[in-house]
């Protein structure tokens, strides 16, 4: 975590940067028309002419082709780059304002929006934190937890719609990270694909094996596919791409955003806890409790009855009651606040005017100035002076012996407060303090209320799965019980979004809706079907590239849905079924690996891992070869032409 209590030195910075927003846009929207003029004057891709296009298909392919160089080749943020290309296929005249804009009421795109909400809901609630012990457990090693991640998300992935399994482990595995002190980037990738790989397995598993199965019905005389059909094919590829992550992790995945090391923050705070009554800790070793596991947070001593434990002994069972004495930074100590079982030693916190849901922890720098400098927290009465409680002290990293109301607080010692929100606002002009910042991500959590937030989720799933709605009214009313029934509120559901996510969403399909209109997509894709010929295999080979190349640039469905009238005809002339072919479409349209664009979840998880653009390049195309090669030798022998 950055140390906020820091950024104001930078500030001489923004001024520097202010200047700059307008200028950058203009070299980008420049940028992408040279690239779109060079593009769109004659494209010819591994010996394959384009037919001839018209203006606003060849602009239409050079701005897309742009966009995802500008994305490759530059530091340039995703959304800020689609947008761009957005906006010039609009001010071009390429598409028009419904047109340009319909990709922010994609119905996709809302879905994705509204399932943080959901996650939020769980995560208020510590659902997450439920998950990622039960299913993730505590591995120890990369491979260990890739095999603990793939697994159980492949099996989910099949019968249940893979975004909102991503959006749930999104926060899980981030947080499960964190704990192993394992780069995000090194697992958020794998999470995406193993739910890409499910989704191949049934006919459910993704909307676009649907969408392909309703067209099979309607435009052809063959009989729809059943349920399990696709296992001969899915599940050897989810096999095979399993196998890789796990064997050619060190080569493949890459390592973008460090793990956290003890260096993250220099500040280290004393805090005091107590197993409550009832407490599932109790009875527990500190080590199945998971009071080892959490980075930079030591278990220094015990306070029981009249006893002191100073050796704390990973073995060592808890008691209702017991006072633990940590050290460590606050990142940590974030976490040791949202364990079950687990709450404040100090009674001060209960009270507080407003409901502890309502709070949330900031960090305070005592001035020279305050009034309680010299003396004790506890004489000084700081909740009634200020309305905040002081959960732990810092102080150039020293150990701070005692309780936290017996500590005399100093000029410069660093404060963690639990205070409702409107503290910071109150105080941050105060001369008693040199700095307030708010901790992210502290609110406390609504424990008692995690049944109801996993049985809202098994509803939506339940609802979107089975077809009685489908999966955007399915999240809207989730997201909605998770408000009314007070799992998270609206501040903290509106504060999950992650709105670059969306952007790059909304955006990117109204990129793919500019190759559609303008038939772009349909003449590179009856280019590359030229070269053909009349052998079948080649042929089956030839759609599969095709609707791989264009689930990367437009959304899968769409993919699928250009490439299958084209794959009927070629079919039909070629004297073969069409079973074959429609196959390699529903496993082609989902196969997304090379892009994040390509697919939700590759979107979905390209910020929490800090990922570049080229990063599902360097994983994927390996990924899009063997599953092109499988699908090509494994179709026609289950599905014969």
């Amino acid at each position: 975590m950055k140390n906020s209590l820091l950024q104001p030195e930078h500030q001489p910075e923004t001024s520097e940067r202010a200047a700059s927003p307008g200028r950058r846009w203009l070299q980008l929207l420049i940028g992408i028309a040279v690239l779109a003029g060079v593009v769109g004057g004659g494209i010819v891709l591994g010996g394959v002419t384009l037919p001839p296009l018209g203006w606003q298909g060849g602009l239409a392919l050079g701005v897309t082709l742009g966009a995802f160089l500008l994305n490759a080749l530059t530091t340039l943020a995703a959304e800020v780059v689609f947008l761009a290309a957005l906006a010039l296929l609009l001010l071009s005249g390429v598409l028009d304002t419904s047109t340009a804009l319909a990709g922010f009421s994609n119905p996709g795109m809302v879905t994705v929006a509204v399932l943080y909400i959901v996650v939020a809901g769980l995560q208020q609630t510590g659902g997450l934190d439920i998950i990622s012990r039960s299913v993730l457990g505590m591995p120890q090693g990369h491979t260990q937890a890739l095999l603990r991640l793939i697994v159980p998300v492949v099996g989910l992935s099949a019968f249940l719609n893979n975004t909102p399994i991503v959006a749930m482990f999104i926060p899980a595995v981030g947080d499960w990270c964190r704990k192993l002190r394992i780069s995000p980037s090194k697992l958020m990738i794998p999470l995406s694909y193993a739910a890409i790989m499910g989704g191949m397995c049934t006919l459910i598993g993704t909307s676009t094996n649907l969408v392909v199965n309703g067209l099979l019905i309607a435009e052809t005389d063959l009989p729809g596919l059943r349920m399990f059909d696709l296992v001969p094919v899915g599940v050897p590829c989810a096999i095979a791409g399993s196998l890789m992550l796990i064997l050619a992790q060190r080569w493949l995945l890459p390592s973008r955003k460090p793990a956290i090391t003890g260096t993250d923050d220099p500040r280290e705070y004393t805090v005091e806890m107590v197993v409550e009554d009832g407490s599932p800790l109790a009875g527990k070793t500190v080590e199945k409790a998971g009071l080892r596991h959490l980075p930079g947070l030591f278990l220094t001593e015990i306070q029981r009855d009249e006893r002191l434990l100073t050796v704390i002994n990973p073995q060592e069972v808890l008691r209702e009651h017991d006072q633990l004495v940590f050290v460590g930074m606050v990142d940590s100590i974030v976490d040791l606040n949202q364990i079950r079982g687990l709450q404040p030693a100090t009674d001060q916190v209960f009270k507080l005017d407003s409901p502890r849901g309502e709070r949330s922890l900031m960090e305070a720098v005592v001035s020279n100035t305050c009034p309680l400098v010299g003396i004790t927290i506890r004489e000084g009465k700081f909740r009634s002076r200020y309305g905040a409680v002081v959960l732990a002290v810092g102080r150039n990293g020293e150990r701070l012996p005692g309780k936290i109301g017996n500590i005399r607080l100093r000029p410069g010692d660093t404060l963690l407060l639990e205070a409702n929100p409107s503290f910071l606002e109150e105080r941050r002009a105060s001369r008693d303090f040199y700095l307030i910042s708010p901790v992210p991500n502290s609110d406390p959590l609504r424990h008692d209320k995690a049944p109801v937030a996993f049985g809202i989720l098994v509803l939506m799933i339940a609802l979107a799965t089975f077809g009685w709605m489908e999966m955007l009214n399915a999240a809207a009313l989730a997201a909605v019980l998770m408000v009314l029934t007070g799992c998270c509120s609206f501040q903290q559901g509106f504060r999950a979004i992650d709105w670059s996510v969306i952007l790059v969403v909304a955006a990117a399909l109204g990129l793919g809706k500019a190759l559609e209109v303008t038939g772009a997509a349909s003449a590179f894709s009856t280019a590359v079907l030229g070269i053909v010929g009349s052998n079948p295999w080649v042929a089956l080979a030839a759609i599969y590239a095709i609707v791989s190349l264009l689930t990367e640039v437009i959304t899968n469905n769409a993919a699928a849905a250009v490439v299958f009238p084209i794959a009927l005809s070629l079919s039909q002339n070629l004297g073969v079924s069409f079973m074959p072919f429609a196959v390699a479409i529903m496993i082609g349209a989902s196969a997304s690996f090379s892009t994040p664009i390509g697919y939700q979840t590759n979107l979905m998880v390209y910020g929490p891992g800090g990922y570049k653009f080229t990063d599902f390049m360097r994983v994927g195309i390996p990924f899009n070869l063997m599953f092109w090669g499988l699908t090509v030798l494994i179709v026609p022998r289950v599905f014969p032409f």
